[in-house]
């Protein structure tokens, strides 16, 4: 088979078929030829056509927010003739204590907007009479409500007291550092001195707002002091100023009593402890307790304003004055026998 020939030519060499060679290569280049179309180059990057919009859904509108729930605060009574107060929110509350008479603690709700059926139980600090006195009236005329309190302090009041056992029907126990639920109310109970059945202070938590209650204690105990801290507004007893016990006409073993470690609170140990142990998130101070024959208001607000104000702090009214209502801390008295405002707690 015949090799295809391959037509050289290097213009350094001149040859004597020059002519012929170009006039061959002329004849093959002079007629048209056919060639299939050159590739176009790929691009190097790709195209994106344009995506067709799809119709969007609606944006769910946002949730408004939820307006501050405020803490409702007051207080019936406060002292050995009867102790009973209320605390609650938009939605309702609980009687702290049930010494004052119902009808009383009733129409003082309900003047000021809060129902019996907003009410939804009674904690009891202790078994003396001035703090459970009217609990079983309360609860059997008002069905739906519950006492809590241990089943040592139930025990106590039954003992101590002319009530009936049916009591029992509407009785929640309730344990010391264990936390409970009363509606939107979460509570702790903590040990307290004094010389009740299993006396009882009280943690109250709504949201993320502490209300603390220690009343009936001859001193301050270290689970006491615990909880005490914690608190944005703390109800604090405040029982006797010790010049007028000491020159007082109670017999000397009254006297004796009062002044025990499980009896009740001199104003100066209630101021210590605030003034040492003040931070800027206890907001409200009630002094509670006050002694009729050994106090007074004035001596008990005196001495607490006067120990705060020593270490710095401004201390309101609570009137809610242009200028009391900038102050770092409001204190008040609860008064003995009559109704106090109806406090809303700021934060």
């Amino acid at each position: 088979m015949a090799k295809s020939k391959k037509s050289k030519y290097d213009p350094r060499q001149a040859g004597l078929f020059d002519a012929l060679f170009f006039e061959e290569e002329e004849s093959l280049t002079s007629e048209p030829q056919e060639c299939e179309p050159e590739a176009e180059p790929m691009p190097d990057f790709e195209v994106v056509l344009p995506k067709t919009k799809q119709p969007q859904a609606p944006a769910e509108p946002k949730p408004e927010p939820k307006p501050a729930v405020r803490l409702r605060f007051m207080s019936f009574g406060s002292g050995s003739s009867g102790n009973c107060s209320y605390l609650g929110n938009d939605d309702g509350g609980i009687l702290i204590d049930a010494g004052v008479d119902s009808d009383f603690v009733f129409k003082s709700l309900q003047k000021n907007g809060i129902s019996p059926e907003m009410v939804k139980g009674i904690i009891l600090t202790h078994d003396h009479g001035d703090h459970v006195r009217y609990a079983y009236t309360i609860v059997r005329r008002y069905k739906h409500m519950r006492i809590y309190s241990t089943p040592r302090l139930m025990n106590g009041l039954l003992r101590r007291h002319n009530i009936s056992r049916r009591i029992k029907d509407y009785h929640e126990n309730v344990y010391k550092e264990i936390p409970f639920k009363i509606a939107d109310f979460t509570i702790t109970a903590f040990d307290t001195s004094h010389d009740g059945t299993d006396n009882m202070g009280f943690l109250i938590e709504n949201a993320d707002r502490r209300f603390v209650v220690a009343t009936d204690m001859g001193s301050i105990t270290h689970r006491a002091e615990h909880y005490m801290k914690q608190a944005n507004y703390l109800m604090l007893e405040s029982n006797y100023d010790n010049k007028m016990l000491t020159e007082g006409s109670y017999p000397e073993y009254l006297k004796q009593r009062i002044r025990k470690d499980n009896g009740h609170l001199d104003n100066v140990v209630a101021a210590q402890f605030v003034s040492e142990n003040y931070a800027e998130h206890l907001k409200y101070l009630f002094l509670c307790h006050l002694s009729n024959d050994n106090n007074t208001p004035e001596i008990a607000l005196n001495t607490m304003r006067s120990a705060l104000e020593a270490k710095g702090v401004s201390v309101g009214d609570c009137s809610n004055s242009v200028e009391m209502r900038t102050r770092a801390l409001q204190l008040f008295a609860l008064p003995r026998y009559e109704c106090s405002p109806l406090f809303f707690l700021t934060e």
